[in-house]
């Protein structure tokens, strides 16, 4: 990996493009290095996690309402809407936007968590859906979505958002025009400029995810991918962008991350070094934000050595900085505490999450979150019981750059009203590939089958896992086969909008 220095510069020195990160990431994009085996094979892992968890939403209302208006954007030789049959065509940044929210809609697909947190997943909608309206192969979505990882995950190891209250999407949506830049085999100075405008438009603010947090939550995703779309037709049809956007006077690091100051290295390959970064994202195995998962792994652990729970006094989860201020007491937000918060909110409350997982000893993805589930009395009583502290070991833990280090749990620390205290830890969530049960492609396969059933055949969900499994050996008239389809009548309707 080549370390890029990153900082603000005057219009005076008329940085060269050479020196400027989009430059460098749009390089990397264009350069036809191979996709590695393993590589390979977890990209069609993701891309069947990725339809499991979108047909698993695919009548909730934020995914029944961007399908809707996608579907008013028909076009022939377009891409493919999940839910909907293959030979019903949308133009591909609708596409981008009706499939991109249906895959965010339950928080359950990948993550990577490091200076910034990340869904990489969210790279492959729009990817997939150029690759079908510009008739590409298997092979070149592979290598798509392969750059698509990979800038996403360099960007969120070198570049933190959070701390300047700016949504990960910024990390997003110039992965995402990357990765079409890949698709697409367009030269350096398309993907550059594609990658600069694409950074322009998507930095958006943290409000999304504070306080009662709405359904935009799922949208902001789709709409980064939109965006992307857009960036690169826009650039191919020989058009520029702002420049450099990173470095500039007047740039988002200039006025919207650390300032004049501010000073970034950004790890990226160098030229013919394979795009490995998806071998560092995970995937979840439970329906909530990331830094959850090990402490629900945690609370079906503990949930044993706990005679009552209705005796409990206090439970304090010591956890890393992240956690404690994104879904812990930490981000003062009293929604996180409130029975009648939206499923989005409480999927970002650990205090909610924790409490119904030692209470069910399971996790499901519409159950767990259902407004009779959260109101019950004791689980309420047990919830306002629950608090977290930052811990300054967990906070360093989050950050580790050793793999064998890093970790995103805490300790629980039980205490009784008899006085006695229970306390348990959990470094990485069981589904982690440093867990006690790593997932491979068996266990994605099952996940699609589970969050599926019932809602396809079973003979969509073969015919789809059997053309998925082949990805790397499609042709260009076969991607529309990645499409998951419901039976005739089954898609839901919302309500009209302008489209």
């Amino acid at each position: 990996m080549k370390l890029h220095d990153v900082r603000v510069h005057p219009s005076k020195d008329e940085l060269p493009r050479e020196a400027q990160l989009a430059w460098a990431i749009a390089g990397v994009a264009a350069d036809r290095v191979a996709v590695e085996r393993e590589v390979t094979e977890m990209i069609v892992n993701r891309v069947i996690d990725n339809a499991a968890v979108a047909i698993a939403a695919v009548n909730r209302r934020p995914a029944v309402s961007a399908r809707d208006a996608a579907l008013a954007h028909s076009r022939r030789d377009g891409a493919t809407v999940f839910g909907v049959r293959a030979s019903r065509r949308v133009s591909p940044e609708w596409a981008a936007w009706a499939n991109g929210t249906a895959v965010r809609e339950l928080d359950m697909h990948d993550t990577f968590l490091a200076a910034d947190y990340a869904h990489p997943g969210d790279n492959i909608p729009p990817i997939l859906a150029v690759a079908q309206a510009t008739g590409r192969s298997g092979r070149d979505l592979v290598r798509g979505i392969a750059t698509g990882y990979e800038i996403q995950i360099d960007l969120v190891r070198a570049i933190c958002l959070h701390e300047h209250k700016i949504d990960h999407i910024a990390h997003l949506c110039p992965a995402q025009a990357a990765g079409i830049g890949t698709l697409l085999r367009l030269p350096q100075e398309t993907i550059y400029q594609a990658v600069q405008q694409a950074v322009h438009v998507s930095f958006t603010t943290r409000q999304s995810r504070k306080g009662e947090i709405s359904s935009w939550k799922a949208f902001a995703p789709a709409h980064a991918g939109k965006l992307a779309v857009e960036a690169v037709d826009r650039t191919m049809r020989g058009e520029g962008a702002p420049s450099p956007i990173y470095e500039g006077e007047d740039s988002v690091i200039a006025w919207m991350l650390g300032g004049r100051e501010a000073h970034y290295q950004v790890p990226l390959p160098a030229a013919g070094e394979p795009k490995r970064a998806i071998l560092d994202s995970f995937t979840k195995e439970h329906s909530a934000e990331y830094q959850s998962q090990a402490l629900i792994d945690l609370a079906f652990r503990m949930r044993q050595k706990i005679p009552d729970l209705g005796e409990v006094e206090r439970i304090i989860l010591h956890t890393s900085h992240h956690t404690h201020y994104v879904i812990g007491t930490g981000a003062g937000d009293p929604q996180k505490m409130d029975p009648k918060a939206s499923r989005e909110t409480l999927d970002h409350s650990i205090m909610y999450i924790f409490a119904v997982a030692l209470q069910d000893g399971a996790w499901h993805h519409v159950d767990s979150y259902a407004p009779r589930r959260a109101a019950r009395p004791d689980t309420v009583a047990l919830w306002h019981r629950i608090e977290t502290r930052e811990d300054p070991e967990w906070t360093r833990r989050y950050h580790a750059r050793d793999p064998k280090e890093l970790a995103f749990g805490a300790r629980a620390e039980v205490r009784m009203q008899d006085g006695s205290v229970i306390e348990d830890e959990l470094a990485v969530a069981n589904a982690h590939p440093l867990g006690a049960r790593p997932f491979g492609r068996a266990d994605y396969i099952a996940k699609f089958r589970t969050l599926t059933e019932g809602i396809i055949s079973s003979r969509e969900a073969n015919r789809f896992l059997d053309v998925v499994q082949d990805l790397p050996r499609l042709g260009a008239d076969d991607l529309c086969l990645l499409n998951v389809a419901l039976p005739a009548g089954a898609l839901g309707e919302g309500k009209p909008g302008i489209f």
